[in-house]
């Protein structure tokens, strides 16, 4: 499947500062490029960034089939097409499975590993508030404090409806429409089964940013980290939950900056 991409290209005011390479995003549930653009930003001090539409999210293809090994062929095929060779892959809670699938499916090819706030392991798919909350019909809707209003019977989280409406797009009869293949989502529902039924073992250079509250992340994680990718650091971010990249902003950034820093001396 080709994909929906957004490029950033290197920029660092310092001259003597040079490329460190391709770096890749690839977001989670429910989000897409638009929502890493103060990251991708940042990011492209570095090197040049990609920000990509997963399928059924975005702008990218919608497909009735959706699973992390198919987002990871998606993947090889973006790498394929643009000629982008040992990247940096930056990946959040369900693009961080995708990114860590990847990896271990072709080791030695990325240059290092970005995980946010997920481990490799099976997660069951909690989202059927989320899934209501873009389910009803939009027609009659005259405004996004109209749709809020509906949403919020599913989904009391004002952030979290603030995360999914930045999927809503209006239309020029000012009709408005999910960006995501809602229905295709939710038919999915074993998206995050049984993804690292294998015994692989990855030597990327690894950085896990993990929220210190997250419910993503339990004690037995941290070996089941270890266990796959033997080469990488934990850095937790203090007070943040799953989306520490939008709440902790400032602290997430300052670590991945100093990470990278520190590992490309």
């Amino acid at each position: 499947m080709k994909l929906n991409y957004k490029v950033y290209p290197f920029q660092n005011s310092d001259p003597t500062k040079k490329s460190m390479g391709d770096i890749v995003i690839l977001h989670g549930l429910f989000g897409s490029s638009k929502n890493w653009v103060t990251v991708a930003r940042f990011l492209s001090e570095f090197g040049q960034v990609y920000a990509i539409d997963q399928r059924n999210h975005g702008d990218s293809p919608h497909s009735d089939e959706h699973s992390i090994p198919l987002m990871a062929d998606d993947l090889e095929t973006f790498l394929n097409q643009l000629n982008i060779q040992n990247p940096i892959l930056l990946g959040h809670s369900m693009g961080g499975l995708v990114a860590m699938y990847f990896d271990l499916m072709h080791p030695g090819l990325l240059r290092s590993l970005i995980i946010q706030d997920i481990a490799p392991r099976s997660y069951p798919f909690a989202y059927d508030n989320e899934i209501l909350s873009m389910s009803f019909p939009l027609s009659g809707f005259n405004s996004r404090t109209e749709i809020d209003t509906e949403m919020a019977k599913y989904v009391k989280d004002t952030f979290i409806r603030q995360f999914l409406q930045m999927n809503l797009e209006r239309e020029e009869d000012g009709s408005y429409r999910w960006k995501l293949n809602v229905e295709g989502i939710n038919h999915a529902r074993r998206v995050f089964d049984d993804v690292f039924s294998f015994d692989r073992i990855s030597n990327t250079r690894t950085l896990f940013l993990l929220g210190g509250n997250s419910e993503y992340i339990k004690e037995s994680d941290l070996s089941i980290m270890d266990r796959f990718f033997k080469n990488n650091v934990k850095v937790k971010i203090e007070g943040g939950g799953h989306y520490i990249h939008f709440t902790h902003q400032k602290v997430f950034l300052e670590k991945l900056g100093n990470w990278l820093q520190n590992e490309f001396v």
